[in-house]
């Protein structure tokens, strides 16, 4: 069946990075644009990175750009984000979504941004 499964979440202080990865399985990963979205609590999901197939274009919010970074692993079924110079504010759960003509969300991995 279909699976996403995110992971690298937990608690870092400002200033600090985190890699987040998504592994997918069920479906065939390289036809499939990927995006991270992220939902904090009293607010709605938001998309924040978005990935085409082949990895060659990539799209970001306003709120993460030149901190994020979104990759790629055709061939090991994988998305990644990498976050640096987190905020407070970046504190979420984290989520991938595979896009195509379905689409499919893993269960979230959080990420918590303090001192």
């Amino acid at each position: 069946q279909v699976q996403l499964v995110e992971s690298g979440g937990g608690l870092v202080q400002p200033g600090g990075s985190l890699r987040l990865s998504c592994v997918a399985s069920g479906f065939t990963f390289s036809t499939y644009h990927m995006s991270w979205h992220r939902q904090a609590p009293g607010k709605e999901r938001e998309l924040i990175a978005r990935i085409s197939s082949a990895g060659s274009v990539t799209n970001y919010a306003d709120s993460v750009k030149g901190r994020f970074t979104i990759s790629r692993d055709n061939g090991k079924n994988t998305v990644y984000l990498q976050m640096n110079s987190l905020k407070p504010e970046d504190t979420a759960v984290y989520y991938c979504k595979a896009e195509s003509y379905q689409s499919y969300w893993g269960q979230g991995t959080q990420v918590t941004v303090s001192s």
